[in-house]
């Protein structure tokens, strides 16, 4: 229970701190990346409809690191091929949920 309640704390207080879209900011549209901060915070807080909403791609990205970084210290049998699989769905979602918001 103390950990989802500081999951909830870290996350109200990493709102103060997110970076506007200089994208945004300058042309009017959004980015590739527009989204993910917002959605990393609704996951923290265990809204995953919204964080679904918000950035789909966070739902891979977040394996996808782990998958990285486990890797990295570690000899893991199929990790080159779940890491190829993990970055083709990251970057289809990333794409898929660009252009659904130009439109």
């Amino acid at each position: 229970m103390n950990t989802v309640l500081t999951l909830v704390s870290v996350s109200s207080k990493m709102e103060d701190f997110m970076l506007p879209c200089l994208t945004k900011q300058l042309i009017g549209l959004d980015c590739p990346g527009c989204g993910i901060q917002r959605s990393f915070v609704f996951l923290l807080r265990g809204e995953f409809s919204a964080s679904w909403d918000m950035y789909p791609a966070i739902f891979t990205l977040i394996p996808l690191l782990l998958m990285l970084t486990l890797n990295y210290f570690f000899s893991i049998k199929f990790a080159n091929k779940i890491i190829i699989l993990l970055t083709f769905l990251s970057v289809a979602l990333i794409l898929l949920n660009f252009i659904l918001k130009l439109f």
